[in-house]
């Protein structure tokens, strides 16, 4: 097997590493503490053209493979998962699904402007009642001849109050189950769209997270994805996509817990020498390191997987399942190696703590992955 990045993997990585260091970090603890959305941060990114990675050029993206998008998701998370979430949902739950789905006048009316970054998407499936069982949408799309009327409420919403452009998830025909589900692209400013208040959150606080609540939206025919019915479908197989982004965000959290603990162990002197000498601390480095390359390679297979047109559920799956476990423990261990300094802000990794809980829980909790995982694995 090949492990050797291409040189322009190689210049796609140290870009989106130096964008990190120059760009995110220098306000990324002010960012957390006023939960400020990164808004210059994301118009760079935009030029760099971070928010239409896999996007053909055709329609205004970078069109780049997996691999290059994981890599500067790793990258950019070690700093900010904030702003990579952002990244994420834009590439892999709204550019992917309507380039892959959507029709040629829905690519041209909304994709182009998506994937160059001039505006940014929402993926809206989550609700009060239906979470990991997305089955059980309650919010409504009635068929009114050359439009529908959608009714419900959207929670959980990354670029809740940011996005332009919303794909929304509702039940049409409550008596096919998820076969009555469909997919609606809905746009800012719509009568009867409302964005409720932003929630105050454990980590990710840089990113805007809102309720979404439509009364009698209307929306075009023409807004529709896919055939009728298509919904559901068309939410499990983005979501299958959007798992390999959010496992390299996980992974890039437990990367930059680890790269912090590292570089401090070698500063901070306990017992008359550096505390990387002390084999409490070594082996916990020693451990970090080796399930941080084992979450890697997962995901990168992953990643693999997804451009060679092999089936990414399974192992889309056990890269999220398996890194965003490694993040959350890298994380605590990162504060426990920093002992008092790494329960205040100024050290980062109290944040980078914060921020690895949600990744075992967004895009699929990591008991919804092991479901996966097992069916996939069980159904020979």
């Amino acid at each position: 097997m090949e492990f050797t990045l291409s040189e322009e993997q190689l210049m796609i990585q140290q870009a989106a590493r130096d964008f990190a260091e120059t760009e995110l970090l220098p306000e990324v603890i002010e960012r957390d503490d006023e939960q400020r959305f990164p808004k210059e941060q994301v118009q760079k990114m935009s030029e760099l053209g971070f928010m239409g990675m896999m996007v053909s050029e055709k329609y205004g993206g970078s069109g780049m493979d997996t691999l290059s998008y994981v890599l500067v998701m790793e990258e950019l998370s070690k700093v900010d998962a904030s702003a990579s979430v952002i990244v994420s949902v834009n590439n892999s739950l709204v550019c992917w699904g309507l380039e892959t789905y959507g029709t040629e006048e829905q690519k041209q009316k909304y994709l182009t402007r998506l994937a160059s970054g001039e505006i940014i998407g929402a993926f809206c499936l989550s609700e009060p009642e239906a979470g990991s069982d997305a089955t059980s949408q309650k919010t409504t799309a009635f068929d009114k001849g050359d439009h529908y009327v959608i009714n419900g409420t959207k929670n959980w919403i990354t670029n809740g109050s940011s996005a332009e452009v919303y794909l929304v998830i509702a039940q049409t025909d409550v008596d096919k189950g998820h076969k009555g589900i469909n997919a609606f692209i809905l746009e800012k400013g719509m009568d009867g769209f409302e964005i409720g208040p932003k929630e105050n959150k454990l980590g990710i606080r840089g990113s805007d997270t809102h309720s979404l609540i439509f009364n009698d939206v209307k929306v075009p025919k023409e807004n529709r994805i896919g055939e009728d019915g298509f919904g559901f479908k068309f939410a499990m197989k983005t979501l299958a996509g959007g798992r390999i982004g959010i496992a390299a965000q996980a992974l890039g959290i437990a990367a930059g817990a680890y790269e912090l603990s590292k570089k401090y162990s070698k500063e901070r002197k306990a017992f008359g020498t550096e505390i990387m000498n002390h084999q409490a601390i070594a082996f916990k480095l020693a451990d970090m390191h080796t399930k941080i390359e084992a979450a890697r390679h997962l995901v990168y297979k992953a990643a693999w997987d997804k451009d060679n047109g092999n089936n990414y559920d399974l192992s889309g799956a056990m890269a999220k399942l398996y890194a965003s476990e490694v993040a959350m423990e890298t994380a605590v261990e990162a504060v426990q190696v920093h002992g008092g300094n790494g329960f205040v802000k100024d050290y980062h990794v109290e944040r980078l703590m914060r921020d690895a809980k949600i990744t075992q829980i967004y895009e699929g909790t990591s008991e919804i992955q092991k479901i996966v995982i097992s069916r996939s694995i069980l159904k020979d």
